[in-house]
């Protein structure tokens, strides 16, 4: 018979999304990407990031309610790293994705027709794109 269909998860979608969003911001990526090869003091990551400590630790408990980053204390520093080696892949299979070639597909892969993306959120990118045009009185 065919292959099973996977029932959707609304719970662990909605996890994978707080994951997504997390990697979002730059600084943040960037911070992930240096925890993933070794563990650091807040210090240490905001000199790389050019950022003030305070800045750096609110980005780090984004990552950590995200289940992204892990924290030790020893005396009155506290170090971050990587939660697991799963998400140094998450990052280079962001990074593989966004240098794929649009429009490549895997061999196999379902793709979307255009028409039947442009259709599903007509409405929400009109307001978008009305949002971000400039008001001249």
């Amino acid at each position: 018979m065919g292959a099973q269909v996977e029932a959707w998860d609304s719970a662990g979608a909605e996890r994978a999304i707080a994951v997504l969003k997390a990697v979002a911001d730059p600084t943040r990526y960037r911070l992930l990407w240096a925890l993933s090869r070794q563990e650091q003091p807040v210090g240490s990551l905001a000199e790389m990031a050019g950022a003030h400590v305070a800045a750096v630790s609110q980005h780090l408990a984004k990552l950590r309610a995200a289940g992204l980053v892990v924290s030790r204390r020893e005396g009155t520093r506290i170090y971050y790293r990587a939660a697991g080696p799963h998400v140094r892949g998450l990052l280079e299979e962001a990074s593989l994705v966004a240098s794929a070639p649009a429009g490549e597909a895997e061999p196999g892969a379902v793709r979307e027709e255009p028409a039947a993306v442009a259709q599903e959120q007509p409405a929400r990118t009109a307001r978008r794109v009305r949002a971000r045009r400039p008001v001249t009185e």
